[in-house]
């Protein structure tokens, strides 16, 4: 009897340590989630958008080194992008799987990134302890290398310049200059991120290298260009507002509002409502054409790495303009000029007008994701939901993306050289950007 106990309980244990060997099988939704997660962070710590478009590059950029060392159909970006080098090899005598020191690498570069790290301390844990109960080895030896991948891409990031940055001064308000920018109501805010001119760029040689044509010359004469593009964001902000619910133009400029941070006020009390920024929406749409094209974990990561680079040099792109220009915004000047009671749609960001930073950034990813997914990709855009706006469909990336640029005119928060301009800016970088990378082999 003893000796059959004795057999059942060796049965048991041996039970056990088979289950804790199952292999770790990893996702493209684990990867998915890993993005959701500093997204919805990113919302919590409220982000501008310059700075959350470097915070989805460099994560996505370490997980994609790693799948290139495994994967054969992907290529390395060593020497690619600006600064960066080889990231260490994977020792080969190791049972390291890739997908999961990818995701390990991701977690750990978005946890540096954000404020509020124990909330990505907490997530990751929770699924430490799930993958080291399934194979302790495994585990183990994929986190040792992840995080020595997440170490050396952390090193080339400290070398962009976003520390130094950060010491700068403010932006000075010229207020002699009547075409110069000003803050804006309700809450008068310094201008953000001045010097993000000086961020090392991912592909482009530096951030003038898409410098736009300049805005239309400044002029209250009403027969001037700029004048005129000034009425027209009036005009058509009436127009729309005075149809109410039904008008198509207000709900457009609501879906692309993507403004981390507007104020609200209620009396005598002042709060914030908070959003995701135009990037986390592009790169919520790349979420939205992996998953309807069941991308594997590997291809998705690709999608994620491509997107982001363009995005974020998208942004150095626009915002090396923006702080040149110097342009004052349409709501200024329709208080003081036109009508000092006109508020417009969107609350108005607090920033420089030209160039258009959803439209350089649409521009951009919508080139990116084309060139990933292809031309004439249709999908329904659900990425505002939780928001409380409605899904919107499109035909194709290049179609949102020229709605997502007008809508800035509807919003009443910019002049139409701003879109049309900004969209442009963003295509032509776009192009540069996936005829520069080869990521394929």
């Amino acid at each position: 009897m003893k000796k059959q106990i004795s057999i059942v309980l060796s049965l048991l244990v041996l039970g056990a340590c088979a289950k804790k060997q199952e292999p770790i099988i990893i996702t493209a939704d684990d990867f998915h989630r890993s993005v959701d997660k500093v997204g919805e962070i990113m919302v919590h710590d409220i982000f501008s958008p310059p700075v959350a478009s470097r915070v989805f590059a460099y994560p996505s950029i370490a997980a994609y080194e790693i799948i290139a060392q495994k994967n054969d159909k992907y290529r390395s970006l060593e020497n690619q992008l600006t600064g960066l080098t080889d990231i260490p090899e994977a020792p080969a005598d190791q049972p390291i799987n890739f997908q999961l020191a990818a995701l390990i690498a991701h977690m750990d570069l978005n946890r540096r990134l954000i404020f509020s790290e124990e909330r990505i301390e907490v997530y990751r844990d929770s699924l430490y302890e799930v993958w080291e109960n399934m194979h302790a080895e495994e585990f183990k030896a994929s986190k040792t290398y992840g995080l020595q991948v997440a170490a050396h891409i952390y090193w080339w990031m400290d070398q962009d310049n976003y520390k130094q940055t950060r010491t700068m001064s403010k932006f000075t308000v010229d207020s002699d200059d009547p075409s110069r920018w000003q803050p804006t109501p309700p809450s008068y805010m310094d201008g953000l991120e001045p010097h993000w001119n000086k961020i090392r760029p991912f592909v482009i040689d530096s951030a003038a290298q898409f410098k736009p044509v300049p805005p239309p010359a400044f002029s209250l004469e009403e027969n001037s260009d700029f004048y005129r593009e000034l009425k027209e964001v009036y005009d058509i902000s009436n127009e729309i507002t005075e149809r109410g619910d039904e008008s198509e133009e207000v709900a457009i400029a609501q879906f692309w509002d993507c403004n981390p941070y507007v104020s609200v006020s209620r009396g005598h009390l002042m709060f914030a409502t908070k959003k995701i920024t135009p990037g986390a929406h592009w790169i919520g749409i790349n979420k939205i054409a992996c998953k309807k094209s069941n991308l594997d974990f590997d291809d998705t990561v690709y999608a994620y790495a491509k997107t982001s680079i363009a995005i974020a040099d998208a942004f150095i792109s626009c915002w090396d303009e923006k702080y040149r220009s110097n342009l004052i915004r349409p709501e200024t000047l329709i208080n003081q000029h036109i009508d000092e009671n006109w508020k417009p749609v969107l609350q108005t960001p607090p920033f420089p007008e030209y160039v258009s930073g959803h439209s350089v950034a649409s521009g951009a990813a919508a080139v990116a994701l084309t060139d990933i997914f292809g031309d004439n990709f249709a999908f329904d855009d659900d990425t505002e939901l939780p928001y409380g706006l409605p899904v919107r469909k499109f035909n194709s990336f290049n179609e949102a993306a020229d709605e997502a640029a007008i809508s800035r005119m509807y919003g009443g928060i910019h002049y139409r050289a701003a879109v049309e301009v900004g969209i442009k800016q963003g295509r032509d970088l776009g192009k540069f950007v996936m005829d520069n990378l080869n990521m394929m082999n």
